[in-house]
């Protein structure tokens, strides 16, 4: 996969690691005088692009035109939104990212500016927040690329209400799908008659809503919890 990043400041540059370590082809463009002496030292001197992030010339120097990924990590939202714009609209990259510096600012990294993924921190921030004071001993395996949706896992304890009930019989809205159990280490395909056990470990497809119905379900939480 070949990846470009405007913005070499501690995020663009930890990314950049990360990807190179991952054997991925990685392009990174910085102007600021004090980062690039610093990135110098820790980056590959051949991989980095001295210019301004929005420059065309430039960005077609560091090979956007051929990109897989943008990953807009700069300082600035404007300079994120600008950079996703031109790299959709002038050449087509399949594939945007952008940091998100002001919260205030987040409604505006949507499809407009052709963001795919925004990386707001206190949203995420919140988010994982809410999940740890409201999921219990719900895990979060997966977020899924497109929607409101992950892939979860709960371990049922002894003592929950859910042992002994069959699938059927359980309440999951249409935004809960069970996937898969294992049962002493082996998979069991869950069907309507599958009578649940403790330890049983169950994985499941959902929605934010019934994420927290699931772990109401299968875990300690009481129903009634938010």
């Amino acid at each position: 996969m070949f990846v470009v990043i405007t913005g070499g400041g501690r995020t663009g540059t930890q990314l950049a690691i990360m990807l190179l370590n991952q054997n991925h082809t990685v392009h990174i463009i910085e102007h600021r005088p004090e980062v690039l002496a610093r990135i110098h030292k820790e980056l590959p001197t051949e991989i980095i692009f001295h210019g301004e992030y929005t420059n065309p010339g430039l960005l077609e120097q560091a090979g956007l035109p051929q990109a897989d990924v943008l990953a807009a990590c700069t300082v600035n939202d404007d300079d994120n939104l600008a950079i996703c714009y031109i790299a959709r609209t002038l050449y087509k990259v399949p594939r945007t990212i952008a940091r998100v510096n002001n919260p205030r600012n987040a409604w505006l990294f949507d499809e407009k500016f052709h963001v795919d993924v925004a990386l707001n921190n206190a949203e995420i921030m919140a988010r994982l927040i809410e999940e740890e004071m409201s999921m219990g001993d719900m895990m979060t395996l997966l977020k899924l690329r497109r929607g409101d949706y992950s892939l979860v896992e709960e371990k049922i304890p002894p003592g929950a209400e859910v042992i002994g009930k069959m699938l059927k019989d359980l309440p999951l809205t249409g935004g809960c799908v069970i996937a898969a159990i294992i049962r002493e280490g082996k998979v069991v395909l869950p069907r309507g008659i599958t009578v649940f056990q403790a330890g049983d470990e169950v994985l499941a497809v959902t929605d934010s809503v019934g994420a927290r119905q699931f772990a109401s379900i299968f875990g300690n939480l009481k129903s009634n919890q938010s």
